[in-house]
């Protein structure tokens, strides 16, 4: 601040600086401490957690929660059954990683075998027979007792001898399925027809003898090559399949099978071949003959 220069004198007015120091509290650090605790905090609570996961789980559910966080086995799972759950297909509360959401996708007695380990409900249901160890049992029985009395049967006949490559007994998880077979040098059906060579319709009545006194359902499926008729609009690979399928039905009542045995009949033409490499190859040809077991997934008694 200027003083005023005394009267009468030419000397400057003095000049007096004042200097006022204020002690900061905070000054540049501002709040920065504060961040630094609530960024502590969550580190803490984030570290209690994870010791609860890990005191309240087992060995299971936590590689279930690692593998969550690993991209690879997520993508592998992504079209699995449960899927749309947290874990990928698995949960904290289920056994065989199945869901247990009615949101959840994935039906447990399609995609687990019969003899795996599956977990107590594994089966068709409450009265399933697949529930029922003595009546599988008694079905599996019967089924190998068939396989041997049918290849005996052609055996000790001259006229079926040569059929014996072409049927095939197959235990499936619904059965067992008796597949008659063509190959490039003969054919259960004359070409292009439904119409049952000779050897064949006595192999159909050998079947029928054969199956009729049981109880089981049958399932009947006709199968094509790949080769295709010029005319979509007139015979072709899905009527001739299923017609085959209808004429071994047909074929079957006449040697005795009662109708209330069949369960269905299906033609697949050639979507589902035995020679997958080759779907032209003649032996995709066939009919397959399903015994199911009672009270079956696909029997439904």
């Amino acid at each position: 601040m200027a003083g005023r220069a005394p009267h009468g004198s030419n000397q400057p007015p003095k000049v007096i600086v004042k200097k006022i120091y204020i002690e900061g509290h905070g000054g540049h650090h501002g709040g920065a401490w504060k961040v630094a605790y609530a960024d502590f905090v969550t580190a803490m609570m984030a570290f209690f957690l994870l010791m609860w996961l890990l005191g309240a789980t087992n060995e299971k559910q936590r590689k279930a929660l690692a593998d969550y966080f690993a991209p690879n086995l997520v993508n592998f799972k992504a079209s699995s059954a449960g899927s749309t759950g947290l874990f990928g297909g698995a949960s904290i509360t289920d056994l065989d990683n199945y869901p247990h959401k009615a949101q959840q996708t994935g039906t447990k007695s399609m995609t687990v075998p019969v003899d795996a380990m599956g977990g107590a409900q594994v089966g068709t249901g409450a009265k399933g027979s697949l529930k029922d160890k003595s009546k599988m049992a008694e079905d599996k029985s019967n089924f190998d007792k068939i396989s041997k009395q049918v290849s005996k049967a052609m055996a000790g006949n001259p006229k079926l001898q040569k059929l014996a490559t072409h049927v095939k007994f197959v235990q499936t998880r619904d059965g067992m399925r008796i597949d008659l077979v063509d190959n490039a040098d003969y054919s259960m059906f004359a070409l292009g027809t439904t119409q049952f060579a000779p050897e064949a319709d006595q192999l159909m009545a050998l079947i029928a003898e054969s199956i009729r006194g049981l109880e089981n359902p049958v399932m009947i499926r006709g199968h094509t090559d790949s080769l295709a008729y010029q005319s979509p609009t007139g015979m072709n690979n899905w009527l001739l399949s299923s017609s085959r399928a209808e004429a071994t039905r047909q074929r079957l009542a006449q040697g005795g099978l009662a109708n209330n045995r069949v369960d269905r009949i299906e033609g697949v033409a050639d979507r589902e071949p035995m020679i997958a490499d080759n779907p032209a190859d003649p032996r995709n040809r066939r009919v397959s003959i399903t015994l199911l077991y009672r009270s079956s997934l696909t029997g439904g008694r």
